[in-house]
């Protein structure tokens, strides 16, 4: 018998894993806050040593070099001199996700006081056992006073082992007798009940690399039940699973319209009040409005280099006790254990996860998904076994960015901005799909998901404001996304504003001072302004039109940020390149300058690629992307010269990974539309868009 039914019971030559006592309420991620006396089990000193064990995961943003910068400064030290140890594990005190920009904010004054608290032990003599932590106003320790004079050494964090090809990833993780495996899944989306209904096992087996061919139901992801194989080689995956030739039976299936449907913001208005109210100020329905605008930005990806990976591995009799040791990039190795615990049935203290440095989080990286792959497939091996998703597996089995269609309606009279109706619908972020069955994500509506909302609330005065969404669930899985909701949102705040002020024939600096009444982010805009040169307007000529754009916002209430941008666009071929972004930044004190820079740069590119090329494809009933050929990004001739000017501050340091996010976007919208005279509705603009436009 050559092709056999997946059955829900053992069969003869199958594999067959039940599951037992799970709960229907999936686990909910637990984020507390780190006090000193945890950080004092960050950090060590022990035979003229010191080492730090970090609590967050370091996926680019420097945060290791940031953190070894303020202990190696606390102690007294040089930073060569506080040894990090890597890769942080489950066997601290629990600690918060690495998410929203907050590794320094949440974990710098717990770890600064803890290394003063070490710093004076050591000064009264040799200290041996535990010191419990002194709480030291921010104001005395040394690491966080305002800098006046120049930085302190750099920090190295993670630079040397990167540059020196260390074992950094999880994917290079290597042990004895390691297998690989790959967990199989219909092409759909997860939101669709998809199971394998035939396969041919005889044929997979006679391959001589491959281990075994396993059914679980521990492998339901949503409403995704996947195969699972595990093979001596990673290359004979690939010759498995098509020996395999798998049948899936899918339910239901759904267009790739249904996306652009479900978030219709015109559509929801016509049915109502939406959802949620961010502001609700008295706003007449019969308001005679000066712009009636409508955005739509569209699903994207996260697109990590590094396609996810885990290695699994049960030990015999491990020394610590533990049952299970996971190497996984993960965002929250707390919320990965909790996971497997609950699955298979352990207690949590027996799972060790090891969080590697991740290639690309962006959010993505929150959810327990290879990770349980890899636990469920090396137990059923007896042997140490690796799951590294592919490119294509990256693309349609993580979770996305959610559109969102805006339509903003605003109102001047005597030069001011006095009604403000701002109505967006989207998709789930918090609340992700990916995590939550429809009933308990209903429930959560109640509520209504702050990711979504993020950015909405306006960094500008006017009197008269009403800001409300409403979330849709959709048949392609949306979660946390750079920034969540805020890219997308401020984008079209930003967009809204300049229009306001080229409808008044308002100088669009001046604009956003004229309703400005925060003196941090009147600082950034005239910064920037000064920075670029505002006024020296790049000028168009025969062959290519030229523009000038700006925008600022206010990320999480805390950080700052105003960017301009040039762009050319060229007459003929409708081709448009951003010639030069300039951004100033205030997010508090700064530990870590070069770390700082490089994510606003990062936050730059990424707005280049949300208005100019990133638009996520979805047909037959999923994600069509596969490659990066089918998902174009920023390349490096893409991107222009970037300037970037941190603000001296003497505020308490807060989040820079995603705050620019709230500018870069806007300042090129509104460029493209100094150059062409025409604002872009529906991102991402390409050439054959300028073309269109340009021929009206």
């Amino acid at each position: 018998m050559k092709r056999r039914q997946f059955l829900a019971t053992a069969s003869a030559g199958a594999l067959t894993v039940t599951l037992a006592g799970c709960s229907l309420v999936p686990v909910i991620p637990k984020r507390p806050a780190s006090t000193a006396d945890d950080a004092m089990g960050w950090i060590r000193h022990e035979g003229g040593h010191y080492t730090l064990r970090l609590p967050s995961t370091e996926m680019g943003q420097q945060i290791s070099a940031a953190l070894q910068g303020l202990a190696a400064e606390e102690l007294g030290v040089e930073p060569a001199q506080v040894h990090l140890l890597r890769p942080a594990t489950t066997d601290v005190a629990r600690v918060r996700a690495t998410v929203g920009s907050a590794s320094v904010q949440n974990f710098a004054l717990p770890l600064a006081r803890a290394c003063a608290t070490l710093r004076e032990a050591l000064a009264q003599g040799p200290t041996q056992g535990t010191l419990t932590a002194r709480n030291i106003p921010a104001s005395a320790l040394r690491s966080l006073r305002p800098r006046a004079s120049a930085q302190p050494p750099g920090a190295p964090g993670q630079l040397h082992a990167l540059v020196t090809g260390q074992p950094l990833f999880a994917g290079d993780t290597r042990l004895p007798g390691l297998l690989y495996g790959r967990v199989l899944r219909a092409p759909v989306s997860a939101e669709l009940p998809s199971r394998p209904r035939a396969f041919d096992e005889a044929a997979a087996r006679a391959d001589p690399a491959c281990v075994l061919v396993l059914q679980s139901l521990r492998f339901q992801q949503m409403n995704s039940l996947g195969l699972g194989i595990v093979a001596r080689t990673p290359a004979a995956l690939d010759r498995i699973e098509a020996a395999l030739a798998v049948n899936w039976q899918v339910d239901g299936s759904f267009e790739g319209s249904a996306i652009g449907e479900r978030i219709d913001i015109d559509r929801h208005l016509r049915r109502g009040s939406l959802q949620h109210t961010v502001r609700k100020d008295a706003v007449p329905d019969d308001t005679t409005w000066t712009l009636d605008l409508r955005m739509d930005i569209p699903l994207a990806a996260h697109a990590p280099i590094e396609p996810r990976s885990a290695t699994a591995h049960w030990p015999a009799k491990a020394s610590d006790g533990s049952a299970l040791h996971v190497w996984a990039g993960t965002q929250d190795m707390f919320y990965v254990r909790d996971v497997l615990a609950r699955q298979l049935g352990l207690a949590a203290a027996r799972i060790t996860v090891q969080s590697c440095r991740v290639g690309g989080g962006f959010g993505g990286r929150t959810l327990c998904t290879v990770e349980l792959e890899a636990a469920v497939l090396a137990q059923a091996a007896g042997a140490p076994v690796k799951v590294q998703w592919s490119r294509a597996q990256e693309f349609a089995q993580g979770f996305q960015r959610p559109p969102s269609s805006h339509r903003i309606r605003a109102r001047v009279h005597a030069g001011s901005l006095t009604h403000w109706w701002h109505a967006f619908a989207s998709s789930h972020i918090l609340f992700t799909p990916a995590a939550m069955p429809v009933w308990m994500q209903n429930l959560a509506d109640l509520a209504g998901d702050s990711g979504v909302a993020r950015g909405a609330q306006l960094p500008y005065h006017v009197p008269h404001q009403r800001i409300e969404f409403t979330a849709a669930r959709l048949p392609v899985h949306t979660g946390p996304w750079r920034g969540l909701g805020a890219g997308p949102n401020t984008l079209a705040v930003e967009s809204a504003m300049d229009e306001c002020a080229r409808l008044t024939q308002a100088e669009p600096l001046a604009w956003r001072l004229r309703h400005t009444t925060d003196p941090r982010l009147a600082g950034v805009l005239v910064h920037v302004a000064r920075q670029s040169h505002w006024h020296e307007r790049p000028r168009s000529d025969g062959s290519t039109l030229r523009g000038r754009g700006i925008a600022g916002g206010i990320y999480k209430g805390v950080s700052y940020a105003a960017a301009v941008a040039d762009v050319e666009v060229h007459r003929a071929t409708g081709q448009v390149r951003v010639t030069a972004v300039w951004c100033t930044h205030d997010c508090g004190l700064v530990l870590q300058p070069d770390g700082v820079r490089a994510q606003i740069e990062g936050n730059l590119v990424w707005c280049l690629g949300m208005v100019l090329l990133e638009e996520l494809p979805v047909a037959r009933s999923g994600v069509a992307a596969a490659t990066f050929a089918d998902y174009p990004l920023p390349r490096m001739g893409d991107v222009p010269p970037l300037h970037v000017h941190l603000v001296d501050s003497e505020e308490p340091p807060t989040g820079a990974g995603e705050t620019a996010m709230v500018a870069g976007a806007g300042a090129i919208a509104n460029a493209l539309r100094d150059a062409t005279g025409m604002r872009f509705a529906r991102l991402p603009v390409r050439p054959a868009d300028v073309l269109q436009a340009m021929a009206r």
